[in-house]
């Protein structure tokens, strides 16, 4: 696999500086592999190397077939902005002194029909690190090869696949900047749309897909924002074992189209110990399940090709339910666990739940005086203690109960 990602940034490098186009067949394997190459060097919007990783997906969308969807003819939508000092406040998309320039890059189908698929991915990841990152032991390459090099792969593979077929549809491809910043570009995309919006039919996004365990648990929320989704999606499913999720809003760029009332499907194989680490490189992946994933969408896509525009349909935003807490075990939750209590995925070192002998595969079952039962009775329980106090918790590991004091 080293030989051939040597060779594509040598092909690649030639293509930019000759103009020669790099081969139309290249695998998914060896497309995330390219992304999540140390050569990148993680790539933080705004980067050189961010914009190496658009050159090379402007290509792949131009060799592919694709026409440029971005701006003045080309595949690329620029987008400058000045980051955010305030968490809760909205990026300001101004040029001048201290901004920081994204890149979308956007490539149609256009199958002369009025309505319009947008599948979108994004490109852009963490860098070195610095704000987002869960890494503790300074500077080092983020490759984000599930986070989210399995997205645009998958997205590329689905062009590849959608052209000349399937015209029932227009298709637009999106490779989002600026996600890891706060949905930048899909922000900046909604609002400076390069399509007639009218004629959107409905959205596909895909933010990590790219670690499908074992029991093929997949993760699909925004299903409430159209009537249809549930019906489509189970009839569609062969392989599956679908948690799926109503609300329209989450932490991806499937929201910003949303809330532009497009229905949107955010697709997602649940969070690791790798999640914002240095570790999270190409050869963890399950390329096996990402191409069950490609499958998946082309079905859900072939059984709405023939059919009318969908409805749009407000979701409850489940974000504005969620407890505030001002303390936390250090642990990170199995959001794909659809069984009694709150699984733990990971344990943080030196933090209150490895202290307290805490251990990946637990599962929460009381916290204080109250029953977990889910994630949101997880949250609750936690939103009622302070910093320094201390709390009974109760796990099952492997079908029996233990019982450990955690100090916050």
């Amino acid at each position: 696999m080293t030989r051939i990602i040597t060779m594509l940034l040598l092909i690649f490098t030639f293509s930019v500086s000759c103009k020669k186009e790099v081969p139309k067949k290249i695998s998914l394997q060896e497309d995330i592999s390219f992304l999540a190459n140390d050569s990148l060097l993680g790539r933080e919007t705004g980067t050189p190397q961010e914009l190496m990783a658009a050159s090379y997906i402007q290509q792949r969308m131009e060799n592919i077939g694709l026409l440029p969807k971005g701006n003045a003819g080309t595949y690329f939508q620029t987008f400058t902005f000045k980051p955010k000092t305030d968490p809760h406040s909205e990026a300001q998309f101004v040029s001048g002194d201290g901004t920081i320039t994204g890149t979308n890059v956007i490539g149609y189908i256009d199958n002369n029909t009025d309505k319009t698929v947008i599948i979108g991915a994004h490109y852009d990841h963490l860098g070195m690190g610095g704000e987002g990152s869960l890494y503790a032991e300074g500077e080092a390459i983020h490759n984000g090869a599930d986070d989210n090099a399995s997205g645009v792969g998958i997205m590329l593979q689905l062009a590849q696949r959608l052209q000349d077929t399937l015209t029932g549809s227009n298709y637009l491809f999106i490779g989002f900047s600026g996600e890891e910043m706060g949905l930048l570009g899909s922000n900046y995309f909604c609002k400076n749309p390069t399509i007639d919006f009218d004629s959107a039919n409905y959205m596909i996004n895909m933010d990590m897909v790219g670690r499908l365990r074992e029991d093929k648990t997949l993760s699909i929320t925004g299903t409430g924002t159209a009537p249809v989704w549930n019906q489509v999606l189970n009839s569609t499913n062969a392989h599956f074992k679908l948690v799926l999720g109503e609300s329209g809003m989450g932490p991806s760029d499937h929201t910003s189209f949303y809330l532009q009332d497009i229905p949107a499907l955010h697709f997602f194989t649940g969070q690791h110990e790798d999640y914002h680490k240095p570790s999270d490189d190409s050869e963890k992946l399950n390329y096996e399940g990402m191409k069950m994933i490609e499958d998946y969408i082309v079905d859900v896509i072939a059984e709405l090709d023939d059919a009318a525009k969908l409805s749009f349909r407000t979701t409850k935003n489940e974000s504005e339910e969620v407890p505030r807490f001002k303390v936390g075990l250090g642990v990170m939750p199995d959001y794909l666990f659809d069984g009694k209590g709150m699984r733990i995925d990971g344990v943080t070192e030196d933090r209150p739940a490895a202290v307290a002998g805490l251990q990946k595969g637990d599962i929460v079952i009381q916290l204080g005086d109250s029953t977990v039962v889910d994630m949101m009775s997880y949250m609750r329980a936690l939103s009622a203690f302070e910093e320094g106090g201390t709390a009974k918790v109760v796990v099952d590991r492997d079908g029996k109960q233990v019982e450990a004091k955690v100090t916050f």
